[in-house]
C-alpha cells in the first residue's frame, strides 16, 4: 500500500485515479508548516503540492520513502529539484494541462483589447453611454505575429484564423513544412515586428527571450500595434511599451503577467489603453481538473514502475548505468547547450555520437540529457530530461545515436552534430582524469576547453598581432581573460579562438571585437 500525502488544495475529481487506486492511501491535509510536514513526510512515498506548498531540503533529508513529488501545474520553483535529485525523488510536473486555457485567455484579452471591452464595461457600469469613445478594431483580415510557437503558440494561431486573420510565427525550432502545416507564415521577429497588427508572445523567459521586444522592437512597428502576454514577465520590456503606448505607436496592450507580481506602481496600469488580468492564463475549472488529473496519473506510474514521463529532474536509472554513465551527463548537456548556442536556423536534425568505452554502455540516459542541452537553449525550464525526446519529436526535429569505433586518441568521445537548413555545426568532447570535462574539437579545429562559465567563440584569420587585438580590446573594455585556446587546420588559414572570461561580455564589446581586421565572427556563449 503506497501512501500519498496531498499537502494543497485540489479538486477530488483530479485525484479520483489515486482516491479509486486500490493500492493507494490518500491523505489530503493542507495548510501545514514545513516543521508539520517534516514530522509526518518520512511515513509517505508520494507527495503532490500546488504553489502553496514549500519542499525544502529539510523536508527531502526527513523523506526517507518519497519517491515521487507531483506539482499539479507547470512551474517548480517551491520545490528544490537540486536536493530532491540528489535524495533520489523523482520531480514531476503538468505541463499540458493549461495548453487551451491559456490559449483561450489570450484570445479572450485579444478581443477584450481589440473591442476596448473592459474600459467600455467600467465607463457603462458608472452611468455613462459613450459608443463613440471606445471605437475598436476587427481581426478579420489583420496580422496576428507570433512569437513562439510551441503548443500554445499553435492553439492560438488554430483561433486565429477561424477569425480570418493572417498569421505569421517566429520559432527557434519552427520549420517551412510545420509552418505549412499550420497554415502560417514562417518569419523572423523582425517580419513579426514589421508587419503584424497584434503581436502576442508564446516563449519561456530565456536570456535570449528576456526583452524580445523593447525599444528598438517597437521603434519598427505599426503604428496602432497592439502587444499581448499572457506568457511570463520580463518577454516584453515594460518601460519601453509604455513609452510605445504614450508615443502613440501602440494603441493597446493586454499583460496577465508582469516582471514583477503583484505590480506595484506600475507606470502601464494608469494608461487606459491596457487590459489587464492576474495571471489568469491557467485559471478555469477544467485546468486546475487537467493538472491534477495529469500528475495523479503519473504519480501511479512511478509509483507502480511503469513508463512516465514529465519528470523535471533526472529520472530512474539503474544503479549499475547510472555507476558507468552518470559522469557523462554533465559533459553531454553542456557540449548541447553549446552547439545550440553556435549553430543558426531551425535544428532539422541531431546526430549523436559515441566513441571509446561509451561504445560498450546503455547511452540512452546520456542522449536524453544531450538532446535536454540543446533545446533548453530555447526552450527554458519547459525541456527537462523526460520530455526532451517528445519534444524534439514534435518539433519534427531528427534525433539519431550511434555509436563509433573511430574515437580520435580519446578514451571515451561525444561528438554532436547539428544540422539545419542554413548549416552544420559540430563539436566534441570528453572526460580527462584529473582535469574532467573538455570540448576538445568544434567543426573540425582541434581545441581543449572546458564547458562552463562565460565564453566567446571567435573565427578569424591565422595573422600575427589577431590575438593581441583581441586582448587589447577586452583589456580595454574592463573584460578579464580567464582562459584562451586557438585551435586551426592549416598555417596562415582560418582558425578559432576560445576565451573564457570572468564577467557577461556585453553587446558593445562584441561589436568592439566584431569590427577587428581579420576577424569573421564573435560569438557568445553561457554555459552556466
Amino acid at each position: 500500500m503506497f501512501k500519498v500525502l496531498i499537502s494543497d488544495p485540489l479538486s477530488e475529481q483530479g485525484i479520483k485515479s489515486l482516491l479509486d487506486a486500490e493500492d493507494v492511501q490518500v491523505d489530503v491535509n493542507t495548510g501545514l508548516s514545513e516543521e508539520e510536514i517534516i514530522r509526518i513526510i518520512p511515513e509517505y512515498d508520494a507527495m503532490i503540492v500546488r504553489s502553496q506548498t514549500k519542499v525544502t531540503p529539510a523536508i527531502l533529508a526527513a523523506a526517507k520513502n518519497l519517491k515521487v513529488i507531483g506539482r499539479a501545474g507547470v512551474g517548480v520553483d517551491n520545490i528544490d529539484i537540486n536536493a530532491a535529485t540528489k535524495a533520489g525523488v523523482v520531480v514531476i510536473n503538468a505541463p499540458d494541462g493549461n495548453t487551451i486555457t491559456t490559449a483561450e485567455h489570450t484570445f479572450a484579452m485579444l478581443l477584450s483589447m481589440a473591442r476596448n471591452i473592459p474600459q467600455a464595461y467600467k465607463n457603462t457600469t458608472q452611468g455613462e453611454w459613450n459608443r463613440k469613445k471606445y471605437l475598436g478594431v476587427e481581426l478579420n483580415n489583420k496580422t496576428l505575429g507570433i512569437i513562439g510557437f510551441g503548443r500554445i503558440g499553435s492553439e492560438v494561431a488554430k483561433r486565429a484564423k477561424a477569425f480570418n486573420m493572417k498569421v505569421i510565427a517566429y520559432d527557434p525550432y519552427l520549420t517551412e513544412e510545420r509552418a505549412q502545416k499550420a497554415g502560417v507564415q514562417m518569419g523572423s521577429v523582425d517580419d513579426i515586428v514589421t508587419q503584424a497588427d497584434f503581436i502576442t508572445v508564446h516563449t519561456p523567459l530565456t536570456k535570449d527571450t528576456r526583452h524580445i521586444l523593447s525599444t528598438e522592437e517597437f521603434a519598427k512597428m505599426k503604428p496602432g500595434v497592439r502587444v499581448l502576454n499572457c506568457a511570463r514577465g520580463g518577454i516584453i520590456d515594460e518601460k519601453a511599451l509604455y513609452q510605445a503606448i504614450v508615443d502613440g505607436k501602440v494603441a493597446g496592450c493586454a499583460l496577465d503577467v508582469f516582471e514583477e507580481e503583484p505590480p506595484k506602481n506600475n507606470p502601464l496600469l494608469e494608461l487606459p489603453q491596457v487590459v489587464v488580468t492576474p495571471h489568469l492564463g491557467a485559471s478555469t475549472v477544467e485546468a486546475q481538473e487537467n493538472v491534477a488529473i495529469d500528475v495523479s496519473e503519473e504519480i501511479l506510474h512511478v509509483l507502480r514502475e511503469q513508463p512516465f514521463k514529465n519528470a523535471v529532474n533526472l529520472p530512474s536509472v539503474p544503479a549499475d548505468v547510472m555507476e558507468k554513465i552518470g559522469p557523462y551527463f554533465f559533459l553531454g548537456e553542456k557540449l548541447g547547450q553549446f552547439v545550440a548556442q553556435i549553430t543558426v536556423g531551425a535544428v532539422q536534425e541531431i546526430v549523436i555520437t559515441y566513441s571509446g568505452e561509451l561504445t560498450d554502455m546503455d547511452t540512452s540516459p546520456l542522449t536524453r540529457t544531450t538532446i535536454k542541452g540543446i533545446l533548453s537553449y530555447n526552450l527554458g525550464e519547459g525541456v527537462n530530461y523526460v520530455n526532451a525526446p517528445h519534444l524534439a519529436k514534435t518539433r519534427d526535429i531528427k534525433v539519431t545515436e550511434q555509436k563509433s569505433s573511430h574515437n580520435r586518441g580519446f578514451t571515451n568521445l561525444i561528438t554532436i552534430t547539428l544540422k539545419t537548413k542554413q548549416e552544420e555545426k559540430q563539436v566534441a568532447g570528453t572526460l580527462l582524469n584529473g582535469y574532467g570535462p573538455r570540448i576538445v574539437e568544434i567543426d573540425k579545429y582541434s581545441i581543449d576547453a572546458a564547458p562552463e562559465g562565460h565564453l566567446i567563440l571567435i573565427h578569424h584569420n591565422d595573422r600575427p598581432g589577431v590575438i593581441g587585438r583581441v586582448g587589447t580590446v577586452l583589456g580595454t573594455k574592463g573584460v578579464n581573460i580567464a582562459t584562451m585556446q586557438v585551435g586551426r587546420r592549416d598555417m596562415g588559414g582560418d582558425a578559432i579562438m576560445m576565451l573564457t572570461i570572468d564577467k557577461q561580455a556585453s553587446p558593445e564589446v562584441l561589436d568592439s571585437l566584431g569590427e577587428l581586421e581579420e576577424i569573421h565572427s564573435v560569438t557568445e556563449i553561457d554555459l552556466l
